[in-house]
């Protein structure tokens, strides 16, 4: 049985970006930049005022003093002459700075009638002045690749002048449920009938880390209903499949990808909840078969599925990170495999608490909704105790503010 750590790095060794694609500004929000944005020129483009007031050489604006208002420099306005000394232009924000002036004394520090202002308050030199290059030189690396695009980089972008990005194209998930006994959402429940969530739910992980899901159905319980929709996911870029992958008489997903020419990399992990998980490649394609219960099915996912399709994507940064938590309950398990338990946790005094989110059985899915995090009990432990630190992960909103 692979161990949990050496399942996510064959995966990963086995995974790369997809190819490059160039899409409009706006659509490359949450995309993940392919090549090296370079600032085509300064930023900003010309020294320029950061405030409403009066553009002057500082040595003449010592308090009190009192100078001629010669000009107006508007925002977006063309550059003016040179100022005298002993005079002063009027400047809005974002007005190239003219020559001669290193200082922009706001107006509220200054008293202006009959074409002359008065200094109110000390000055410096270079003070509320943008200058030229200051925040990106023409030729400097403004945007590394691998950088996820979120809206300062779009900002950033269009500042730069570019309509259209180049970014990692998004992997097609091909999504595969099996089993008879399975049935669409709005059909009539019968007894022994269970509806199809589980491509609901990878669908929609599929989606919130960056890939485009496809919805294959359900394959029956016989080789060729298998045959016939594996066969359809592994034009995808990434296939999934849900259930078949243990060892009873009608879970034919394995030896259905074998006689397909998908080659096996590993079947079964110790970790748990998700034992009965398979990583397996067709060419260079992922193939990944994930247990069949709700909670596995998502814990698998996040575990393994999402940093692979991440680092496809091209996201260097494709682990969650890990935070300490301070139990405040006992916590038991068996030896022997890594378990993944949900917590709810709290904030206090600057660290993390956390206890159980209730029952941990895999066909539980209120226990993985009122979780706010997944330790990582290591498997050679069994019992942990209130009070003591373990690993963690952070889901939903808390572990967004971590990775970004």
């Amino acid at each position: 049985m692979t161990t949990f750590h050496e399942a996510r790095r064959l995966i990963l060794d086995s995974v790369f970006p997809l190819g490059i694609e160039r899409i409009g500004l706006l659509d490359s929000l949450g995309r993940v930049v392919a090549e090296e944005i370079v600032a085509p020129w300064d930023m900003p483009l010309c020294d320029n005022s950061a405030m409403d007031g009066f553009a002057v050489r500082s040595a003449d604006a010592s308090p009190g003093a009192v100078l001629a208002v010669t000009g107006f420099i508007p925002a977006g306005g063309d550059p003016v002459p040179p100022v005298d000394p002993g005079c002063a232009v009027k400047i809005m924000t974002g007005a190239p700075v003219p020559p001669g002036c290193d200082t922009v004394v706001p107006v509220e520090e200054t008293s202006e009638s009959g074409g002359r202002v008065t200094i109110l308050e000390p000055v410096r030199p270079g003070q509320h002045i943008r200058f030229r290059g200051e925040d990106i030189a023409a030729g400097e690396a403004a945007i590394p690749a691998g950088r996820l695009i979120r809206p300062p980089e779009v900002s950033l972008l269009a500042s730069l002048g570019k309509p259209f990005v180049p970014v990692f194209r998004q992997p097609r998930v091909a999504i595969l449920s099996t089993g008879d006994e399975l049935i669409e959402p709005g059909e009539e429940l019968a007894p022994g009938k269970i509806i199809n969530s589980n491509a609901f739910s990878l669908a929609a992980a599929v989606r919130d880390c960056g890939g485009l899901p496809v919805i294959l159905g359900i394959a029956r319980d016989n080789v060729a209903d298998h045959e016939k929709k594996i066969r359809e996911g592994l034009a995808a870029d990434v296939l999934i499949t849900s259930a078949g992958v243990s060892a009873g008489d009608r879970d034919f997903v394995r030896d259905v990808l074998a006689g397909l020419g998908v080659r096996q990399v590993f079947w079964k992990v110790a970790m748990k909840p998700g034992g009965p998980t398979a990583f397996a490649l067709y060419g260079e394609k992922p193939v990944f078969s994930l247990p069949g219960n709700p909670v596995s099915t998502i814990v698998t996912f996040d575990e393994l599925v999402r940093p692979a399709l991440l680092k496809m994507l091209g996201r260097r940064r494709v682990l969650r990170p890990l935070v300490p938590i301070v139990l405040t309950e006992d916590i038991r398990k068996k030896k022997g495999k890594l378990q993944f338990v949900r917590l709810r946790i709290e904030r206090r005094d600057g660290a993390w608490y956390g206890r159980s989110s209730g029952d941990q059985n895999t066909g539980i899915l209120r226990t993985m909704l009122l979780a706010d995090a997944m330790a990582m009990l290591p498997a050679d432990r069994d019992v942990f105790t209130a009070g003591e630190e373990v690993e963690a992960h952070l889901l939903g909103g808390d572990a967004e503010m971590l990775e970004a």
